[in-house]
């Protein structure tokens, strides 16, 4: 569903067409719906279509749905040429991280394109030869003619294909030395930074103004601020994608986790008329609070007419009526029960009050992400007398040092009683001597990895004061690759879900909401959960009483240690005192192979402890700038309504 529009009349400040989507599935499909119609008018028209294609997780749904069509609507590609934007170099083809191979994974090995209509950079070209070999690849775009489609993402630098900032706008392909903060974003491929290519070919700016439509994708929260750069900043090299301004046909499409710094989703009110809900009057109080340095109690009229505020105080309400609504409104969100007080007034609580005793799950994405999340929160529903249960939807295999695994392989061969065959430890310590940079992890080392992670999580979870029989390994395959490429969400996966909600029926679940997470994961276990959800029945009438406890089903979900709610989204906060602050900690030292240097660390390479730390202290400074009362840490979720 596309949201653009919908809420605000607006007057845009974006110099490129943006398409909000309500997320990156839909509007992926819609991309994809796009090039197919433009392929079949090609065909019906006795001509190929060049395409123009870009790697990453961004067009990874545009190509499963156009490997759909043609397996069940009978598309095909043979009149389609293709040019990859780029490549890392050196790099063979056959490495697990080379676009050639990601290519085939997710979209060529499924179609009928024949394979001379195929083109991406070459990795392995000698180095004098490199000149001459970019050359020839721009000849041979211009000699079909030019590409008519051309796919983009936008990485976090604002680069487009490998263009990084200082691009010049009429570059051509060329090799480029990548930025650093392009190669932490890819180390969750190579899995150590060392082993990450310092340079790259990639198709140039002015390569890619040659297409006659591009458009541009970004999804997730982590593209928010470089997307705003790019359609409202001034056109500059530090922001090459800013040089699409420039082009005569481009569409921007994002989801709105993407879209979340424009103007008119952050601020509205500065382009225009607005149709008033209570949420964005929440949104704009707090906006106005934190612009004027003002708690919320003192706000006046003037301070909404001198920030484009008035229209709320001349047809709505005066300053004073809004600012103690939407003060008891924020107040209402803090709680320190956040199962329900038993035995309260809950009209203005977050959580009911009955049952006095609540069924709980906690998904956690990786055996960490309960703890770092949410540990002070899952440690009071404990204390409070709550069922809780936790389950780690993936073994984490793949965030395990091999030294760890080699430490622990080594106490299991050296503590095995005389006369047990070792074989195979021997064989694993072998493999990891030889391992090379872009090699898997065989099954046995993938093992040893997984049960590091889950000893882990049981501790965590054992120190919270959970029995082993409400800790819960789920182990969804799609985690089970071997590799940062996950498999698609499929039904096992939705269905070892569902078996554990029918198992516990819970009144409360909680789970991972943090879409800005850089490796996918926690976006593929959040849809398992509103797949479950939905083949249980949630929202729709209950006529079994067997089903009838997922009416009285809450989800909260949480943000993991890369983003928090904002302020007027969160709907429970949980505050948490200097002690439970330090429990919590404790809590999230018992994951022993992600201290010190976790294996993605994404861009900020502080331990995990150390940034939800931040982050809570954060959430709870920012109440307290609004006039609310202060304490050490906070915790915050947001309810999903079906």
């Amino acid at each position: 569903m596309i949201t653009t529009a919908l809420k605000y009349q607006f007057r845009s400040l974006e110099n490129i067409p943006v398409k909000i989507w309500s997320d990156a599935r839909e509007g992926s499909l819609h991309i994809a719906q796009s090039i197919a119609l433009a392929i079949r008018q090609r065909q019906q028209d006795g001509e190929r279509l060049v395409l123009g294609l870009a790697t990453g997780s961004s067009p990874i749904r545009i190509y499963e749905e156009l490997v759909r069509m043609h397996r069940e609507e009978g598309l095909s590609f043979n009149n389609v040429v293709t040019f990859n934007l780029d490549e890392y170099y050196p790099l063979a083809p056959e490495a697990q991280q080379s676009y050639v191979r990601f290519m085939g994974e997710y979209f060529f090995d499924h179609i009928d394109i024949p394979k001379e209509n195929i083109h991406i950079p070459d990795g392995r070209i000698p180095m004098p030869e490199v000149a001459n070999y970019c050359a020839q690849y721009e000849r041979l775009i211009d000699h079909f003619g030019g590409i008519d489609i051309q796919l983009l993402g936008i990485g976090r630098t604002g680069h487009i294909g490998f263009n990084e900032p200082g691009s010049w706008e009429n570059s051509l392909t060329r090799m480029v030395r990548l930025d650093s903060l392009t190669r932490r974003d890819a180390i969750k491929d190579f899995l150590r930074e060392e082993d990450v290519p310092y340079r790259a070919l990639t198709m140039g700016i002015g390569s890619i103004f040659k297409a006659k439509t591009i458009y541009l994708m970004a999804w997730g929260m982590h593209k928010a601020d470089i997307l705003r750069e790019a359609v409202e900043g001034p056109v500059n090299s530090v922001v090459p994608a800013s040089y699409l301004q420039k082009h005569p046909n481009v569409k921007v499409y994002a989801d709105e986790a993407a879209a979340a710094e424009l103007t008119r989703m952050k601020a509205p009110w500065l382009v225009g008329m607005c149709n008033w809900s209570e949420d964005l009057i929440c949104k704009a109080v707090v906006w106005l609070s934190q612009k004027t340095g003002k708690p919320i109690l003192k706000l006046t009229d003037t301070d909404y007419s001198e920030n484009h505020l008035s229209e709320l105080t001349v047809e709505y309400d005066n300053a004073y009526n809004i600012n103690i609504r939407i003060f008891n409104s924020l107040q209402h969100t803090i709680t320190g029960w956040p199962g329900g007080k038993p035995n309260a007034d809950d009209t203005h609580r977050p959580e009911r009050a009955q049952p006095a005793r609540k069924r709980v799950i906690i998904f956690s994405p990786h055996p960490d992400d309960d703890v770092i999340s949410m540990g002070g929160t899952f440690l009071r529903l404990v204390e409070q007398g709550h069922d809780v249960h936790v389950a780690y939807q993936t073994s984490g295999n793949l965030a395990v040092h091999d030294y760890d695994a080699r430490r622990y392989i080594e106490f299991l061969k050296e503590s095995s009683p005389d006369g047990q065959p070792l074989e195979r430890m021997d064989s694993m310590l072998r493999f990891l001597d030889t391992k090379a940079p872009d090699q898997s992890d065989t099954e046995a080392v993938r093992h040893i990895k997984g049960l590091i992670r889950r000893g882990e999580a049981r501790a965590g979870a054992r120190f919270a004061g959970l029995p082993d029989d409400h800790i819960h390994f789920l182990d969804m395959p799609f985690y089970e690759t071997g590799r940062a490429r996950k498999k698609p969400l499929g039904e096992e996966d939705v269905r070892i879900v569902v078996a554990l909600m029918e198992q516990i029926k819970p009144h409360q679940v909680y789970a991972a909401g943090d879409l800005a997470d850089p490796h996918g994961t926690h976006r593929v276990c959040l849809e398992s959960i509103f797949e479950a959800f939905g083949q249980l029945g949630a929202g729709k009438p209950q006529n079994d009483e067997k089903t009838a406890w997922i009416d009285g089903c809450w989800l909260w979900m949480y943000r993991g240690a890369w983003h928090e709610w904002n302020v007027d989204e969160i709907e429970m906060a949980v505050p948490l005192s200097p002690m439970e602050l330090e429990k919590k900690r404790k809590a999230i030292y018992m994951h022993q192979s992600q201290k010190d240097r976790p294996p993605f660390p994404g861009d900020d390479h502080r331990e995990f402890w150390q940034r939800a730390e931040e982050r809570n202290q954060r959430t709870a400074q920012i109440y307290r700038q609004l006039g609310l009362a202060e304490y050490e840490a906070m915790e915050a979720f947001r309810r999903w309504k079906f």
